[in-house]
């Protein structure tokens, strides 16, 4: 532990990598659960409807994979955290031009779409918590490093 009381984690960025990108297929799959569970409940505007939706989010989802993911990402601990961090920008600008340009241009099942996008963010969050190591357990340390 550091002075400051916080573990050091080192993360495996080809591991990361692979998740990141295992998180967009499970996001892909789960779009097309919930466009089939819409279009067998509501029919096909709702499916289309879901798989817009769920569309965004995946597709939000591998560009933050891509761009964070990037060789020129992972040389270096900064180079890492600007990868995310364009990444993350990335991915908000993705969600925001697309949401936009659906609700401007087509007719949508605007519950369908919604669900499609919730379910495929709670894909990416349960993932995410999943993957991640548990700071501060005893078994989390095993990459754990003390600053001399």
């Amino acid at each position: 532990m550091s002075a400051s009381g916080m573990n050091v984690v080192s993360i495996d960025a080809s591991q990361a990598r692979r998740t990141a990108y295992s998180i967009v297929a499970w996001q892909a799959v789960i779009t097309v659960v919930v466009a089939l569970t819409s279009w067998a409940i509501a029919g096909n505007l709702a499916a289309v409807s879901a798989v817009v939706g769920g569309g965004i989010s995946t597709l939000a989802s591998f560009a933050m994979a891509v761009l964070a993911f990037r060789t020129s990402a992972t040389a270096d601990a900064m180079s890492a955290v600007r990868g995310f961090f364009v990444g993350e920008a990335a991915k908000l600008a993705t969600v925001v031009v697309l949401f936009a340009v659906v609700l401007r241009t087509m007719k949508v099942s605007p519950l369908a779409m919604f669900a499609a996008y919730l379910a495929t963010f709670l894909v990416y969050w349960l993932a995410l918590a999943n993957a991640l190591p548990t700071l501060g357990s005893p078994g989390a340390g095993t990459s754990a490093r003390r600053p001399g």
